[in-house]
């Protein structure tokens, strides 16, 4: 099997430097018309230029590809569309976007400013719902759209320092779990992606020169382009770094059921080993399923026959 991509118009944010850019330059060697956004600010999000991207365009160009840079601020929604809209007016369509531009203010959070956690916020999560917004309509139309939100291990697992960060990348994750259905019917399909690499976004966090060697962008960038293959999986959180790869599952215990008359705070306490007991946990798609659960478990224990 080989994974092309000629014909698709892919949108990548954060585009610029490290992960966007071997991710850009990928789609475009297998064929792909790479929109190279990148605002071309510092790692804390300060500052802007078009140049970053504009260089990874003549980098596309030079090895025969097509692409096109914008600066788009992935926070402006009417900078977005305008962003997509160019793609459109050029292309034709816009069949992949991947969404992958970050910033980082780490601080404790007692240290933290409400400024700091909002526009990392601001910029990872309504970033990726800007861009995601702006191509929804037109995939849904044309019954097509491969979709990745960029999480990270910061939001699955937690981080010292990073409370807006990991906030940020825990919510991309919630919000592929209902667009994977929504946009399901229409040939949409939304992921995530967990990625560790050698980047600038990293360069303070792993000091050890050896790891970062193994590290590449180009390893990460290989569990994208599974990920917006046209046989590509739906609703799956891939992690990828140093030639890895893995998938993280949310997964909720069976759990117990206590009578009315029990139902107090103390005897949650007293049975949290019951509670946290692995047998029989079960993957859940769709969160109503966890009140069915609920319900049939209360329902069994009273003799109540449910319609």
């Amino acid at each position: 099997m080989s994974i092309s991509f000629v014909g698709k118009v892919a949108i990548v944010t954060g585009a610029g430097n490290g992960l966007g850019k071997s991710h850009a330059l990928e789609l475009a060697r297998r064929g792909a018309k790479v929109v190279v956004n990148d605002l071309g600010g510092a790692r804390d999000g300060s500052g802007g230029s078009l140049s970053t991207a504009e260089q990874v365009v003549a980098e596309i160009e030079a090895a025969g590809g097509e692409a096109m840079a914008n600066g788009a601020n992935v926070t402006d929604y009417a900078q977005v569309e305008s962003m997509v809209h160019a793609a459109r007016e050029r292309w034709g369509s816009v069949d992949i976007l991947v969404n992958n531009a970050g910033i980082l203010r780490d601080k404790s959070f007692a240290k933290m400013s409400l400024e700091d956690f909002k526009l990392v916020l601001d910029v990872h999560l309504m970033g990726t719902v800007n861009c995601t917004k702006a191509v929804w309509e037109i995939m849904r139309e044309q019954q097509y759209g491969r979709i990745v939100m960029t999480t990270s291990s910061s939001g699955l697992y937690g981080n010292f320092g990073q409370s807006n960060y990991g906030a940020a990348k825990t919510a991309v994750v919630g919000f592929m779990n209902t667009l994977c259905m929504e946009g399901e019917k229409y040939g949409i399909r939304v992921n995530c992606l967990s990625p560790t690499a050698s980047t600038r976004m990293t360069e303070d966090v792993i000091p050890d020169s050896k790891a970062l060697e193994l590290l590449t962008p180009e390893s990460v960038t290989a569990g994208l382009i599974a990920l917006v293959a046209e046989e590509s999986p739906n609703r799956m959180i891939l992690c990828a770094g140093a030639g890895g790869y893995a998938c993280t599952r949310i997964y909720e215990t069976d759990g117990i059921y206590l009578p009315p008359e029990q139902q107090t705070g103390e005897n949650v306490l007293q049975n949290l080993d019951a509670i946290l007991d692995g047998e029989g946990q079960q993957e859940f798609v769709g969160g109503f399923n966890q009140t069915i659960k609920f319900v049939q478990k209360a329902a069994e224990s009273l003799g109540v026959k449910l319609g």
